[in-house]
């Protein structure tokens, strides 16, 4: 099969970014937990049988206008990215609020109040705006047992995590999405059937859905739950010739620092980097102030190793439109092709036979 043409929104992103540095959005779940919402607010009129407080993406049908809000902020912030509010919006997520079936229309609906939203700025001053259809990890692991005694267990299969994915990604998509983002990956198998699902969903729509990937570390080493650094993990995803590889979660920028390096001096595609807002206190709560992370990630700006920025927990409008003053004016991470991998281990290149 001929690979299929470049999407519009991979070259408008392209273009974006060989002239400066972009920024996406911060934190959306602190941003809801600081509105003190209810368990009406949540519940809505949907009927369910579970209680929902906490269900942060079901907000799309019961308070559009919290999310709504959120993305408003952030765009008049400075953010040239929109992450849809969707983090769970998925099957096996979405079975711990009994909300199953209504994981297509949450996608759809939150992609749509996006792309809305994203429109509206864009019309405005004629820069692009776009919007990524944020899929999280789920809360299972296709790489690990989550029974000590029982190794080989696993809750799901590789198949059943695919067709999750692409429920998830086709309604974004519908509702308006240019890009797939799958974040905070803790296991760069559950990443692979998430790519898998993408490609399943181009063959479908006969075009190209432009997928961005992020990886959390769960140690200092810089690793995820699956055993991979930063480098391994690139690898282990090249050929899905993502826009964007980059790390969010777990930490603040103090300690990404090297592992941003590391990314950077690999990868031969954009950078995105969107760090917590520092450490969490005693409390859960993030302290550390918007110009103290506008300088952190700044350093790796003016290093040249990154070409997005943006923020994940604890992080709000105040520090997006801080990391936007940061950067503007400096020049973005340059696109030169990093060694081949061969090289870099000493090998000789092979061809593959099929």
């Amino acid at each position: 099969m001929t690979d299929l043409a470049p999407s519009q929104a991979r070259a408008a992103l392209l273009d974006q970014a060989r002239q400066r540095i972009l920024i996406t959005d911060g934190a959306f779940g602190t941003e809801i937990q600081n509105r003190k919402l209810t368990e009406a607010d949540y519940a809505g009129s949907l009927g369910l049988t579970h209680d929902q407080k906490g269900n942060n993406d079901i907000l799309a049908l019961t308070r559009p206008d919290v999310p709504e809000a959120i993305h408003r902020a952030y765009f008049e912030a400075g953010a040239d990215i929109a992450e849809t509010n969707t983090f769970s919006a998925n099957r096996i997520s979405q079975a711990d609020y009994g909300a199953e079936h209504l994981v297509r229309e949450i996608n759809l609906q939150s992609a749509a109040l996006a792309r809305r939203v994203a429109d509206e700025f864009a019309a405005r001053d004629g820069r692009p705006r776009f919007v990524a259809g944020a899929i999280g990890p789920t809360n299972k692991t296709l790489s690990l047992s989550p029974d000590v005694n029982d190794p080989g267990y696993r809750e799901i299969d590789w198949d059943f995590l695919v067709e999750v994915y692409r429920e998830q990604a086709e309604a974004l998509v519908e509702g308006g999405a240019d890009f797939i983002l799958v974040e905070t990956v803790f296991d760069t198998l559950n990443c692979k059937a998430a790519i898998m699902a993408v490609k399943q969903l181009e063959r479908q729509l006969g075009r190209e859905v432009p997928i961005m990937l992020s990886m959390t570390l769960t140690d200092l080493s810089g690793r995820n739950l699956s055993g991979h650094t930063v480098e391994a993990f690139w690898y282990a995803v090249r050929h899905a010739r993502p826009v964007t590889v980059g790390l969010n979660c777990s930490f603040g920028a103090t300690q990404l620092r090297p592992h941003v390096k590391a990314l950077a001096e690999t990868a031969d595609t954009l950078i995105m980097i969107y760090p917590n807002a520092g450490l969490p206190n005693e409390l859960g709560q993030y302290d550390e102030e918007p110009d103290t992370t506008a300088g952190l990630v700044g350093e790796w700006a003016v290093a040249g190793q990154v070409n997005v920025l943006g923020g994940c927990c604890g992080s709000t409008p105040a520090h997006i439109a801080a990391m936007a003053r940061k950067v503007a004016g400096l020049a973005p991470r340059s696109l030169a092709q990093p060694e081949p991998l061969t090289r870099l281990a000493g090998l000789e290149p092979f061809v593959m036979i099929k």
